[in-house]
């Protein structure tokens, strides 16, 4: 008779990505292979937050065990199942014959053939965000799943944070150029807005950009707005600034493609608001090339990370050549830099800082796990601000993707929320042949 319960066999890069993943399997049982905990120990030391996520696990580990052994089976809790470590270096025949390098994947795909036998085919399920393990255990007969817990149903749904509506009477459309230059949401009762959306209101020969204020709860009037010298060059950029520049608005997202004017914007108005904020840091996650650790690269810590940051420098650079070189707007930026009032940092390095009155934006958002998000914003202190930019189709992590990615979750997770806005930036912005090449290649 097949087992009532399920048996799934955890991958390290799941622990990696959340450390709290064995919680969420219901009632069936979970098995940790040894060998995951050998891998486990490489990632305890470090400051980058999958290192966090290795630490924080092993101390699950320990708190769950207390005085029982985890060779009989420890109980998760209430309505869960019971998580055992497999210490047995497994022997399979199949998998042997299929790859003869001994290697911690083909130990656990071993011990999935092997709990296969003694439970039943389709009993025991591999769960690993690697996809080409995935696809060794399908060859091999082995049930094998990615992690979809943090993932989002379909991409092609998410949030975008503004929506283009035609048809409008010209007489109410002109009624957001008279004082108080809005509308109550009442008196529009076909539209039904979520907090902080903004609109593209629009009939044959007239249109109007508006925002939906949830504490007033009516339609405002946007009106394009520069910040410290960069001007919105379309209707999703004038959106994306005046999120930005609203205090209500706490949490910010913006996602799009490369040359879209993501961290720029973000950064200009970090910059245009500088009196407001105790500091602007700006920061950005560190995805070795390769995934190979940043040891082999020459120098020391500073030049060794230089390569990573430039792309920030890179957008400060175009934010100051808007000024003339003895124009005060161009010296405040080498004065803010130097008095560290503006800080450019990898990800890592906000471990221990203090988030309170701090405008903070993180670039490249797409790269960090939801459960990193989540250790980000967790820590912000009273008059942040932080904002999240990247590209969910552009992932430099290997066991990341478009759905499960800490920017993407973040956005359909946030959706609705007072404290909340997002914006979905679409066309090109850097040059004609950027965005042909974006299009196109």
């Amino acid at each position: 008779m097949p087992r009532r319960k399920k048996v799934f066999i955890i991958d390290t890069n799941v622990i990696l990505y959340d450390h709290t993943a064995i919680y969420n399997f219901q009632e069936h049982d979970v098995v940790i292979p040894i060998v995951v905990l050998e891998e486990l120990d490489k990632f305890k030391k470090g400051n980058d937050l999958i290192n966090f996520e290795a630490r924080e696990f092993v101390r699950k580990l320990d708190q769950i065990a207390g005085d029982k052994l985890f060779s009989k089976g420890v109980p998760l809790g209430k309505g869960l199942g019971r998580l055992t470590i497999e210490v047995s270096n497994p022997v399979s025949a199949v998998v042997s014959g299929a790859f003869t390098e001994n290697k911690p994947d083909h130990r656990i795909l071993a011990l999935a053939a092997n709990l296969s036998e003694k439970y039943g085919a389709g009993e025991v399920i591999l769960i690993s965000k690697d996809i080409n393990l995935r696809m060794k255990a399908k060859s091999l007969g082995i049930p094998a799943e990615d992690y979809e817990t943090g993932k989002i149903a379909n991409i092609d749904e998410l949030y975008t944070g503004h929506v283009v509506l035609d048809g409008f009477d010209k007489e109410i459309i002109s009624r957001f150029y008279q004082e108080p230059f809005a509308v109550p949401a009442d008196e529009l009762p076909t539209i039904q807005p979520i907090p902080n959306q903004y609109f593209i209101l629009r009939n044959r020969s007239s249109s109007i950009l508006a925002y939906y204020n949830p504490r007033d709860r009516v339609f405002e009037r946007i009106n394009r707005m520069s910040s410290y010298g960069i001007e919105p060059r379309n209707a999703e950029q004038t959106f994306a600034l005046d999120a930005l520049n609203r205090p209500e608005i706490q949490l910010v997202t913006m996602t799009g493609k490369a040359g879209t004017g993501k961290t720029l914007l973000a950064l200009a108005s970090a910059l245009q608001q500088r009196k407001r904020y105790r500091q602007i840091f700006l920061a950005r996650p560190i995805v070795p090339l390769g995934n190979r650790d940043l040891g082999f690269l020459p120098g020391d810590v500073a030049e060794k990370l230089a390569p990573y940051m430039q792309p920030l420098h890179d957008n400060l650079a175009v934010i100051r050549h808007q000024f003339p070189p003895e124009s005060p707007d161009f010296v405040q930026i080498d004065q803010m830099l130097n008095s560290e009032k503006l800080t450019i940092s990898p990800l890592a390095y906000i471990r221990g800082r203090s988030l309170d009155k701090i405008f903070f934006i993180v670039d490249e958002a797409q790269n960090l796990t939801p459960h990193e998000v989540k250790t980000i914003i967790t820590r912000a202190g009273e008059g942040a601000k932080i904002v999240f930019a990247g590209d969910i189709y552009q992932i430099d992590t290997p066991y990341l993707d478009s759905r499960s990615n800490g920017l993407t979750y973040l956005v359909d997770r946030m959706k609705g929320q007072e404290l909340f806005g997002h914006v979905t930036l679409i066309k090109g912005e850097r040059s004609e042949l950027a965005e042909l090449a974006s299009n196109l290649l």
